[in-house]
């Protein structure tokens, strides 16, 4: 689907890419991130399969799901700082309520 245009001629939602590319170091944070919480939930798999207490699978669950929250607030600043920030210089005040949105998705 890269690149695929929709009837009105954009870029579809899942083909978008950042006017402003993440440098090395944020890409490699980034994938660190990713890493450990694909590593948590490894574990968790584990701890189901190896019938552990509760209790215990429920505090990875816990700190799996911080985990996750971190990462999108890293991504949701990136964005303001970046694409938001950009688009508006741009004269493109629907971004404003792109963020919005986005951010009542992270909760």
């Amino acid at each position: 689907m890269s690149g695929e245009k929709t009837a009105a001629g954009d870029v579809c939602a899942c083909c978008r890419h950042k006017s402003t590319p993440r440098d090395a170091g944020e890409q490699k944070n980034l994938q660190n991130r990713i890493n450990r919480i694909i590593g948590q939930l490894k574990g968790i798999q584990g701890m189901i399969e190896d019938n552990r207490y509760c209790g215990d699978v429920l505090v990875q669950i816990g700190a799996v799901e911080s985990a996750l929250q971190s990462l999108g607030y890293v991504i949701l600043e990136e964005h303001m700082m970046t694409c938001v920030a950009e688009g508006v210089q741009q004269g493109n005040t629907e971004i404003l309520a792109e963020a919005v949105e986005l951010m009542k998705k992270l909760k």
